[in-house]
């Protein structure tokens, strides 16, 4: 069973520069919300209320502005920072003591997930106690993303990084679920060629032991990377429409809270007085009425 989760909010956002060079990425208004949100927003519809976030040097202050350790959602929040990038198995080794003996997920800070039966797919994912799991979505184009190829009982047979021939589309997502041995097994990556440890070396390791499974985002679902600006506006233009259309707010982690029973309407007050006269407030409000 997993109950901790990481969010790597870490990195340069170089592919984002310069609107990366005052702000952390995970920072930026995705639509009506910062980017943070999305991904914790995911960790909290599965039912992980431990979270680690991982963030940039120096950059701390920024993100207890808006997420402080003692907040209003009914969860535990611990920071750490990174004292540079060095790819996403450093999440593992930075978070050692946080995860302790625990099993634990990992969401990167820029992906965005959608879809009606997501909830229900990672509560279900979330009872593994060994091994790895990650999460695949089709795409157009694979050879820009790690690619994975399953067998028919969803066994990873086959990964490769940015592919440049490939028969599947299968993208390997920024989620993923692991036992306690991926911080023994992060020690032991060495540096790729560009200088930093891979994920697809680390999940290379569960495959090859026959402990990497997959599990599908599903076909009325949405996965978005938004480390471009062409990715970020696509997804923020999709939140739009969904909102806008559906009345309803996509990653209001006040509401999951509030739904899953881990907070009352006084906390939903307090956030309310915390965010001031905004729409979001509003629909918050709404949802007490």
């Amino acid at each position: 069973m997993i109950r901790k989760g990481i969010i790597l909010a870490g990195g340069l956002g170089s592919r984002m520069s310069p609107l990366t060079k005052a702000i952390n990425k995970q920072l930026l208004p995705l639509y009506d919300k910062p980017l943070i949100f999305y991904p914790l927003s995911i960790l909290m519809l599965a039912g992980i209320k431990d979270i680690l976030i991982i963030v940039s040097k120096g950059q701390l202050g920024q993100f207890r502005k808006i997420l402080p350790e003692k907040n209003n959602l009914g969860i535990k929040i611990t920071y750490k920072e990174q004292p540079k990038p060095a790819g996403l198995p450093q999440a593992f080794t930075i978070g050692e003591k946080f995860i302790g003996k625990d099993n634990v997920s990992l969401i990167l800070g820029d992906n965005f997930f959608y879809g009606q039966s997501l909830t229900n797919t990672l509560k279900k994912n979330l009872k593994f106690k060994t091994g790895a799991k990650i999460f695949l979505h089709p795409v157009k184009n694979p050879h820009d993303y790690g690619v994975a190829n399953i067998n028919t009982k969803k066994k990873v047979i086959r990964l490769k990084e940015k592919p440049k021939i490939t028969q599947s589309n299968l993208a390997v997502t920024g989620l993923y679920f692991f036992d306690n041995k991926v911080i023994e097994f992060s020690k032991k990556l060495k540096p790729s060629k560009r200088g930093e440890f891979e994920i697809i070396d680390l999940l290379n390791i569960y495959r090859k032991k026959n402990k990497l499974k997959a599990e599908f985002i599903g076909r009325g679902g949405a996965w978005l990377d938004t480390g471009n600006i062409d990715d970020f506006y696509n997804a923020s233009n999709f939140i739009a429409a969904i909102e806008n259309r559906q009345g309803l707010k996509i990653a209001c982690i006040e509401e999951i809270s509030f739904r899953n029973k881990w907070i009352t309407k006084k906390e939903i007050n307090q956030a309310i007085k915390f965010y001031g006269n905004c729409d979001y407030s509003k629909y918050l409000k709404l949802l007490i009425k």
